[in-house]
């Protein structure tokens, strides 16, 4: 029987190849491992990747998994967001949607894009700016810290 996980994996994986082919890439070892690592949930650092990596298949050099963030975020199999401080945090995507970074207890929340569409609008009728809510992460305190910060 094939787990959920398992079959995320592969369809994720047959995704990350069948983008690759049309770009002209090919799946590569180092590219397939990154996307295993990817394929838990959350948000992890470059280094964090660099670990999970390390784990499944400890031959994969650092910097063949930076190149492989690096053409997987291209080909938007995998979102890059900034969340401060210079810190970057990888995920897996079917789309880019906006983030939020709790600055208490450090955590990534993904965002609903739809808010977001009308300020867009708004900024790009208003100025000609062009948001992209993907891309960076909005500070603040989530509900859990938030709640147990009150006095």
């Amino acid at each position: 029987m094939v787990s959920a996980e398992s079959s995320r994996h592969d369809v994720l994986v047959q995704r990350a190849a069948d983008l690759l082919h049309h770009a002209g890439e090919r799946m590569t070892g180092p590219r397939r491992v990154v996307l295993q690592a990817l394929a838990g949930d959350g948000h992890l650092s470059a280094e964090a990747v660099v670990e999970q990596v390390k784990a499944i298949d400890p031959t994969v050099h650092r910097a063949s998994v930076y190149r492989a963030l690096e053409t997987l975020s291209r080909l938007g199999l995998v979102q890059h967001v900034h969340l401060g401080h210079g810190a970057t945090a990888y995920h897996l995507v079917d789309e880019e949607h906006p983030h939020a970074h709790c600055l208490t207890c450090g955590r990534v929340i993904d965002l609903p894009e739809q808010p977001f569409r009308a300020l867009a609008e708004s900024l790009r009728d208003e100025s000609g700016f062009v948001l992209d809510a993907g891309h960076i992460a909005l500070s603040g305190q989530c509900g859990a810290c938030r709640a147990g910060s009150t006095s």
